[in-house]
């Protein structure tokens, strides 16, 4: 069985900003029903921002989802669950929603005052229209797969443009860190196409880091 790195399914796009870039695409990649990530820079009015020269950008996270197999308020939910909106940072780590469509925006502002509710400190987060979404450099994407170079052979991958497309490559870059946790990764091994030995590698990291929570 080959390796899964294409999905040929309708998709929809979801974009946040929630701090480092490495933990919620470790994250979202692990999540049933995302079938693609990519990191990049949004937010800003720089033309071709880079980690180097940022300028007025945010570090964040674009995600493609399939709409049959999780919703958008889910996503919302777990971005809301995996940081803290309430942080006042720079401008490169700080909180935003991009919203894609009426729809998006309008759960959105709905979850923010529901969060409004339950937060003790001011919520930072802004909501903002999804504009340009510059791709970060090919060394942050799929940053926790890339510190493994054996996998990365293994399943046929090198730092490139095949990093932001590739479904296993997002499952891969969250399951290493424990993302997902080990009894999904158990569900996803043969849908994914890993071989044994893969597999072992993988599940060896998964069940270390499966309680560790996210780290960037």
């Amino acid at each position: 069985m080959s390796l899964l790195h294409d999905v040929d399914v309708p998709t929809k796009k979801a974009t946040f900003a929630m701090a480092c870039f490495w933990a919620p695409d470790a994250l979202f990649g692990a999540t049933p029903g995302v079938i693609r990530t990519r990191v990049g820079y949004a937010g800003g009015t720089k033309e071709g921002p880079t980690y180097r020269s940022l300028g007025d950008h945010t570090e964040s996270i674009d995600v493609d989802f399939d709409p049959t197999a999780i919703t958008y308020d889910k996503l919302l939910d777990i971005f809301w669950n995996n940081h803290d909106p309430t942080a006042r940072t720079t401008k490169q780590y700080t909180s935003l929603i991009f919203f894609h469509d009426d729809d998006q925006k309008k759960l959105a502002e709905q979850t923010l005052k529901e969060q409004e509710g339950k937060q003790k400190s001011p919520i930072v987060t802004q909501i903002l229209p999804a504009g340009t979404f510059w791709d970060a450099e090919d060394y942050h994407q799929k940053y926790r797969l890339q510190q493994h170079d054996w996998l990365m052979k293994a399943i046929g991958m090198k730092c490139g443009p095949k990093l932001k497309t590739s479904h296993v490559a997002a499952r891969l870059n969250g399951y290493v860190i424990g993302r997902g946790g080990v009894a999904q990764f158990e569900r996803d091994v043969a849908r994914l196409g890993l071989s044994d030995e893969v597999a072992d590698f993988v599940r060896k990291l998964c069940i270390k880091y499966e309680n560790a929570g996210p780290f960037c």
